[in-house]
């Protein structure tokens, strides 16, 4: 429980001092059309939309990240999160619905090196606007597990849903046991290399509404979490998880009250 509150905790924080802006990176020079698919450097817009993080992480990996727009920003249908300096460096790539637009969305990330952590998000009309922070940190990728493996296969698939009022908006925090095993850990007994096994398919949706989905990478903490505000529709909230390792997971919650 206290690891569930925790974690939730971290996410709703206040936001970060913004004195980590981008850093000249000839690494996403590559990384930008290669795997941005990106012929030219989006704009970059705060009011569109912004990303905070912290300049330097308390935990490499377990980085809280923040994207934000102000309230008359047009819509975003699509938004990929690329961290420049990991082994893979899309982190994952998200849709999203209307009734999370403004969009608040938090979510945890690990950070294996000094690195720039972008996100690149299209507008309803097919533009791109991109925003992001420099980030200080080293070994998220490679970080020990939390637990043992007999917890992790315990735990494994359990979720939790909360809601909350804020500023006036639904706030839900949906927070997922999974172990999100990078393949660059070691086990701790054995001092064997550990296999990948992440979510890399989620689906959230509030009766046969999406709020958001998500293919992920390697890069997403360890037990994820995604703090995020959205217009509640009345109807319940159901989530599809599905793992690298082929295990799938359902789960329905109540609808906000």
């Amino acid at each position: 429980m206290k690891t569930w509150l925790a974690a939730a905790l971290l996410l709703a924080s206040p936001a970060f001092a913004q004195d980590n802006p981008m850093q000249p990176s000839a690494i996403w020079d590559d990384l930008r059309d290669s795997v941005a698919g990106l012929t030219e450097e989006p704009p970059i817009d705060p009011a569109a939309l912004d990303l905070d993080a912290p300049v330097r992480a308390n935990d490499a990996a377990l980085v809280p990240i923040r994207l934000t727009q102000a309230a008359d920003a047009p819509p975003l249908s699509d938004l990929t999160l690329v961290i420049d300096q990991n082994p893979a460096p899309v982190a994952a790539e998200y849709s999203f619905g209307p009734a999370l637009m403004p969009l608040d969305f938090e979510v945890r990330v690990r950070v294996n090196a000094y690195s720039d952590v972008r996100a690149i998000g299209t507008q309803a009309g097919g533009g791109k606007v991109m925003a992001g922070r420099f980030v200080k940190a080293s070994g998220g990728c490679s970080a020990p597990a939390g637990k043992d493996m007999a917890t992790v296969e315990a735990l494994m698939g359990q979720m939790r849903w909360k809601t909350a009022q804020q500023d006036g908006r639904q706030i839900g925090t949906l927070m997922i046991r999974h172990p999100m095993f990078s393949g660059l850990q070691r086990d701790q007994v054995t001092l064997l290399n550990i296999p990948a096994m992440f979510i890399d398919r989620l689906e959230v949706r509030q009766g046969d509404e999406l709020l958001f989905s998500m293919q992920a990478g390697i890069s997403v903490s360890e037990d994820p979490v995604f703090r995020f505000a959205y217009q509640p529709n009345g109807q319940p909230i159901s989530v599809r998880a599905e793992d690298v390792d082929g295990n799938l997971w359902n789960q329905t919650f109540e609808a906000a009250g």
